[in-house]
C-alpha cells in the first residue's frame, strides 16, 4: 500500500529533526515577468524517516530540493539541518554546512569524470569531519560496486552510475540525505534495490527526502508530500 499524501509538517520535538524548512519561498524575475517557485513551503523530516517530494513538472520539487541542500537561497523562509541553519549564509558557510550534513544525490554529474569511482568517494569524504564517516571501500562494498572501484564514471552502466552516486552521497556521513529522481532512468530491478539502500540509510537514523515520480520509490516513503504550483498541497 503506497503511503498517504499528507502536509509537510509534523509533529516531531525538534531534536529529532534531520531536516526542518519554514515558509520558505522562492521567485524568479525574467524582465517584467515574476515567477513564483516556493509559496510558503515547510518540511519537516525526522531522523530514520524516509519522505517522497510529488508533484507535476514546474511544481516546484527541484526548487525545494536546491533550497534545502543550500546550493540555492531562499528569498523567504529558513532551512536548518540537524538543528544548523544552512539557509541565508555566504556560500562558503553554506558549503561547509552541506560538507558535514548533506548528502545529495542529482539525476546526473555527481561523479568527477577524470576520477575514478573510489577517488570519488574519497573525495566526498575528505570534505567532511568527525568520525562518522564510513570508509570509501566499505561504502563501494554495500552498495555493490567494490569490483568497480577504478572504473571512471564513463565506464559505469546506468545503474551503476547511480549506485556510485549514492555513495559519493553517503561519504560525508549525512545527518539528512536529499535525492532527485534516484531511481529515474533505472530497470525495475535495480530500481529496487538502490530503494533498499536508501531505506537502509532511513534505518540507521538518517532523514531521507526524495523528489520523485516513481510508483515504487512513493510507496517506500513513511510521508508522501504532495506539490502543485510551489504550495503543499493536503
Amino acid at each position: 500500500m503506497s503511503a498517504p499524501a499528507e502536509t509537510a509538517e509534523t509533529s516531531s520535538p525538534h531534536h529529532e529533526l534531520a531536516l526542518e524548512a519554514r515558509e520558505l519561498y522562492r521567485f524568479y524575475r525574467s524582465g517584467e515577468e515574476e515567477t513564483l517557485a516556493l509559496r510558503g513551503v515547510g518540511v519537516r523530516v525526522r531522523r530514520g524517516e524516509t519522505v517522497a517530494v510529488m508533484g507535476p513538472s514546474g511544481s516546484g520539487k527541484s526548487t525545494l530540493l536546491a533550497c534545502l541542500a543550500g546550493l540555492d537561497e531562499p528569498d523567504g523562509g529558513a532551512v536548518h539541518i540537524a538543528g544548523e541553519r544552512i539557509s541565508h549564509r555566504p556560500e562558503n558557510e553554506r558549503a561547509r554546512v552541506r560538507a558535514r550534513r548533506v548528502g545529495v544525490l542529482l539525476q546526473s554529474d555527481n561523479l568527477i569524470a577524470h576520477l575514478d569511482v573510489r577517488a570519488n568517494v574519497r573525495l566526498a569524504r575528505s570534505a567532511a569531519s568527525g568520525t562518522d564517516r564510513p570508509a570509501a571501500d566499505e561504502l563501494l562494498d554495500q552498495v555493490g560496486l567494490a569490483h568497480r572501484s577504478r572504473a571512471l564514471p564513463q565506464e559505469l552502466s546506468g545503474g551503476e552510475l547511480a549506485r556510485a552516486g549514492l555513495a559519493v552521497a553517503l561519504a560525508n556521513g549525512p545527518d539528512v540525505l536529499l535525492a532527485d529522481e534516484p531511481t529515474g532512468e533505472l530497470d525495475g530491478a535495480t530500481e529496487q534495490q538502490v530503494l533498499e539502500l536508501l531505506r537502509s540509510r532511513a534505518g540507521e537514523g538518517r532523514g531521507v527526502l526524495l523528489v520523485t515520480h516513481s510508483p515504487r520509490a512513493i510507496q517506500v516513503a513513511d510521508r508522501v508530500i504532495a506539490l502543485r504550483d510551489g504550495r503543499v498541497q493536503p
